[in-house]
């Protein structure tokens, strides 16, 4: 049986045999209500729903197309459905955003008590200057996509060597009029191959793994500890979060790991723990 094609305008006009360019024309123009839309004069540079403001908010830049950044304000209850969006601003500087945000009345922006950010200072900054009352959070996600950097830059390294050293016995297999044949290991994988096949696995825990990844991981950790550890210690950072049932005990449990990366001594995520710990500090 066919997939399923997405409901849109263009599947819509070939359903009913209609020109799918006119068809979207039409729609826009007649249809839609878009040319009546109060907010049509400035859409472009920004979109605002007060009426969808709630307690709890999340704030973050968006790529919408060829590097344009919006940030974007939503209301978490909704889940990113209907009645999700507060607003929408063109580009990424604070007092910019700010200035759309203070289009909403006090008494609604009163009301908030907590916003959800990325690491960066200029998300911060626009909460504190739009939600004076509310707390700051920095984001689980990027949070953690911090150390999974980390584990992919150790990664990285190993396989630019791996690349190098390959085409070293290439070049010299050539000189020597002999053909170059690569060491394969028990899975089928060069060395190239399986630094290149790992990055998937990494960001995963153990338990979901399918089996070609629980094999190629066993040749992977054998052949290169570093990433083993690199990879051991991004799991210990994801359990500070999913483990931990009480502020106090996420608290120790990130000491212990900030700990255990400085006896490690690895560079990337070194960085990474640094950037983290100055991030959950509290800001004065």
């Amino acid at each position: 049986m066919a997939e399923e094609e997405p409901c849109s305008l263009a599947s819509i006009a070939r359903w009913q045999r209609l020109p799918e360019k006119e068809f979207e024309k039409q729609y826009k123009d007649h249809l839609s209500g878009f040319h009546q839309w109060d907010q049509k004069s400035h859409a472009e540079d920004w979109i605002l729903f007060p009426e969808n403001i709630g307690e709890y908010l999340s704030l973050d830049e968006v790529d919408l197309s060829n590097g344009e950044l919006y940030t974007v304000l939503t209301n978490k209850e909704h889940h990113g459905k209907k009645k999700a969006l507060v607003a929408m601003v063109k580009g990424t500087k604070s007092e910019d955003v700010a200035l759309i945000l203070a289009k909403i009345p006090q008494e609604k922006r009163n009301k908030v008590r907590e916003v959800t950010v990325d690491l960066a200072d200029s998300m911060e900054r626009i909460v504190r200057l739009s939600f004076s009352d509310a707390t700051i959070v920095n984001d689980r996600f990027h949070v953690q996509q911090l150390v999974s950097e980390a584990v992919q830059e150790v990664r990285i390294v190993f396989r630019k060597e791996a690349i190098r050293e390959e085409n070293e016995k290439i070049k010299l297999a050539r000189e020597n009029k002999e053909q170059y044949h690569p060491f394969v290991y028990e899975n089928g994988d060069t060395k190239k191959q399986l630094l290149a096949r790992s990055r998937y696995l990494l960001f995963k825990p153990k338990s979901k793994w399918n089996d070609r990844q629980l094999e190629r991981s066993k040749i992977l950790f054998k052949e290169f500890p570093q990433i083993k550890s690199v990879f051991n210690l991004s799991m210990m950072f994801r359990s500070c979060y999913e483990n931990s049932k009480t502020m106090q005990e996420a608290k120790n449990s990130l000491d212990k790991w900030y700990q255990k990366v400085a006896e490690k001594k690895i560079d990337s995520l070194t960085v990474a723990a640094e950037s983290i710990r100055m991030a959950l500090s509290p800001k004065s």
